[in-house]
């Protein structure tokens, strides 16, 4: 083999492993920034005084790379509003997805920080929430869903 030839081949796998390397150092964020989010697995219930409506969230870890969520609103013995959630990697980031019967699929939120105390994530491009943000302090959980024109807070508490 010639010493352009080898040169060539170094220079080549040299490539290979930098990305190589570079996909395992992202799976490992994946996998770190699911471990920072087990904090939401649980029930949290948020009781409205005014409405004597009932919401709830409850999370559950289905695999290393999963959270699936429930979230519902009752008004007594009657749901008044359910939405499927989920928390899943896909292509090494991290997205919130919500999929509620008011809409055709499900809409994915792409984290854009998270925290051991909470996450932001965000779609631009849907109407409403554009944007939906997590906050732990203790068992409280406050979370808050806007656009550019409305925010909306919920306070849950962790049973």
């Amino acid at each position: 083999m010639s010493e352009k030839n080898h040169n060539l081949y170094k220079k080549i796998i040299t490539i290979f492993l930098f990305f190589y390397f570079l996909q395992f150092n992202f799976s490992q964020n994946s996998s770190d920034n699911f471990k920072t989010l087990n904090w939401l697995v649980g029930y949290w219930q948020k009781t409205d005084s005014i409405t004597k409506n009932t919401s709830i969230e409850n999370w559950r870890k289905e695999s290393k790379t999963e959270l699936v969520g429930i979230g519902c609103t009752l008004k007594g013995k009657d749901t008044v509003f359910i939405e499927k959630l989920k928390i899943i990697s896909k292509n090494n980031k991290l997205y919130y997805v919500a999929d509620v019967k008011e809409n055709k699929k499900p809409t994915l939120f792409k984290f854009i920080s998270i925290t051991k105390d909470g996450f932001v994530c965000e779609n631009k491009n849907h109407d409403f929430p554009k944007k939906i943000e997590y906050i732990l302090n203790n068992k409280h959980l406050t979370v808050f869903i806007s656009n550019s024109n409305k925010k909306i807070k919920f306070e849950f508490d962790k049973f």
